[in-house]
């Protein structure tokens, strides 16, 4: 067993998973301003448009308007506040649904 390899890859590992656990464990000691709070609960959906957009666009080339119909109700959604896993989910499934339809 190459014993260095293993090594390097737990302290990746280790090194990975320290930025991402220490702001979930030290996030409720700090007080921030309303602005920085609101801030902070845009970021979801921010992201959630730079993993949905570039599928609306790219989702079938001989079909474009399921992406965009797609891409249109995830932003309903994440304009009615649901939770990104909704908007994600649901914008899948109709874009499913209009496939088979289609």
């Amino acid at each position: 067993m190459n014993y260095p390899i293993i090594l390097m890859i737990l302290g990746m590992a280790i090194v990975t998973y320290i930025p991402r656990a220490l702001p979930a464990v030290v996030i409720h000691r700090l007080k921030f301003s309303p602005k920085v709070e609101k801030f902070l609960r845009l970021i979801p959906y921010t992201a959630m448009t730079a993993l949905v957009f570039p599928g609306v666009i790219t989702v079938d080339a001989s079909r474009p308007e399921i992406g965009i119909i797609g891409g249109t109700v995830a932003g309903i959604l994440a304009w009615l506040k649901c939770p990104v896993i909704v908007c994600v989910v649901a914008a899948i499934a109709t874009d499913m649904l209009l496939y088979a339809a289609l």
